[in-house]
Parts: C-alpha cells; structure tokens; sequence
C-alpha cells in the first residue's frame, strides 16, 4: 500500500470513528419529551371535560402540579381529582395539617375553611391524600386546600381509605408508578353524629358514596403508551357511611360500573378498544399486606 493510499484510508478511518461516536453520544443525551406537571395530573384524561371557565361553576377545573381536579359550586367539594403516585411524589416533608379555604376559588364563590366540617361528625376526607405528596411541604400543604376535602364518614376515611392509599405507596416502594382518579357521587352520607346529606348549613354536599381507580404500571418513561390490555386496574367504590369494612377489596368493582353511576368518561385518554377492555375488568389480583 502507498503512503499516499495509507494516508487517505486512515484518514477515513478515524472520520468514520469520529462520526460514530458523536452520533452515539448524542443518542445518549438526546432529552426525551417532556410534559408539563399539571398534563402529568391528567395523562389518563379529563373525565368530565373539566374547565377554569368561571362560568362552568359545577366543573370547574382546578389545576396544579401537584394534582387536578374538578370542583362543583352547588357541593361545595371536588367532584373528581386526578393525580400520579411516583418515586418522585414521596419523600420525608411532614404533614403539615394546614386546612384551609382556597383563595384560588372564583371571587364571590363560598370557601369552605377548616371550621366547616366541625362537630358535624365527618372528617376532612382527603382527595388526593397528605401521605401522596410528601417531597417538600409545599406538596404536601397544598393536599389540605378545601377544594380537596369532601365529608367523609370517618370509619371510611381512617380504615377503608387510609388502608388502600398505604396500599398504593406501597406498590410504588415495590417498584411500580400509580395514576389515580377518585370522586364522589350522590346525597346523604352517615358519620358518628347520624345520617346527613349537607353540612356547613347546606353549603356543602355529603356524598353518598365515594370512589377511586387507580391504573398500576412498572416504574419507567412514556407511560401511557405502556398501557396494555394486561395493565391492572383496580376500581372501588364504597358507601359513605360509618358502618363500612375496613378491607377496601370488599368494594371492587369495574371502571364500567363507575362511570355508568357518575356519567363520567375515565381513562379517555386510551384508545377505544382499549378503554373497553380494562373498564370491563374487575381486578383479582392477590392483595399482599
């Protein structure tokens, strides 16, 4: 081979190498797209076509990044809230146990404050719980906004409840990512002091019964394209009263189920056939404690 010829092709060489590796280097770093916080609230859908329209006063979407939700004028409480349970949601911030009214409402809306619920023998009932956002105290603060809070008989809040949101952080300590949508429905709810069906002199609504969904998936990116037809989804909905079991499974149901009793559409986000699918299901997967 000439000096000429050798020249040439291990100048060849190395471009071919430099090439190579700034084509691989850039793959590596390439950023992946990227959503907002309030869209990562509301990536399974909008299940009532929720909006900050002032004039939409009894689905008026509230939006933050720590979670979504629709709130209803005439109740006085959130109809539905959407939020995503993650490693990035959890941490070491306390609870901060700061009920009080939302100043965001619309001016001239009641706002429900903390003495509102006194004596009236239903707890301040989490929406989106204290314990899913616990990464700084500003997350946490923010779970303790009326808007979040519906009347909750307290047997339902502290045992049922309380049991299956330790038992969704729990998934994600086993490696698994949740997105959530809970709601209420209906007139009339019994805590310790009888049955009611407003409180706060009929400015708020007590729900008749209260549900959730929550949509399971391995920790990882592009979430909802990871949802398949094997993805679980766990639906309950479960009376508002006193007397209810402690054991959340009791109250399984089926997306189906949920949306027929509401008139809601979850998980709208998913293509049809999909949706159709895994709303139909009912989950029977063992329930490790």
């Amino acid at each position: 081979m000439s000096v000429t010829l050798f020249r040439n092709y291990r100048y060849l060489s190395l471009l071919f190498l430099s090439l190579f590796v700034i084509s691989c280097k850039e793959t590596v770093v390439a950023p992946r797209k990227s959503f907002s916080l309030a869209d990562e609230q509301l990536l399974l859908g909008n299940p009532s076509g929720a909006t900050a329209d002032i004039s939409n006063e009894n689905n008026f979407l509230i939006s933050r990044a720590q979670y979504a939700l629709s709130y209803s004028r005439d109740r006085g409480t959130p109809n539905w809230a959407s939020w995503h349970v993650s490693p990035a949601w959890l941490g070491s911030a306390p609870r901060q146990d700061d009920f009080r009214a939302d100043a965001s409402l619309p001016q001239g809306w009641y706002r429900a404050s903390s003495s509102s619920y006194s004596g009236t023998g239903f707890d301040r009932g989490h929406n989106v719980p204290s314990g899913d956002r616990t990464k700084t105290v500003e997350d946490n603060s923010t779970t303790f906004l009326m808007t979040n809070i519906i009347p909750q008989a307290p047997k339902n809040n502290q045992e049922t409840w309380g049991n299956l949101e330790d038992y969704t952080r729990s998934l994600v300590q086993k490696g698994m990512e949740v997105y959530v949508v809970m709601g209420s429905y209906g007139e009339g709810g019994s805590g310790t002091n009888g049955t009611l069906k407003t409180i706060d002199n009929g400015r708020i609504t007590v729900p008749a019964r209260i549900w959730k969904v929550l949509v399971v998936l391995p920790q990882g990116e592009d979430d909802l394209s990871r949802i398949t037809t094997s993805t679980r989804v766990i639906a309950i909905d479960t009376p508002n009263r006193n007397t209810v079991g402690s054991k959340w499974e009791t109250y399984l149901t089926t997306v189906d189920a949920i949306e027929e009793a509401t008139g809601y559409d979850l998980l709208s986000a998913l293509p049809k056939q999909l949706q159709q699918v895994l709303e139909s299901r009912e989950d029977n997967t063992p329930v490790v404690r």
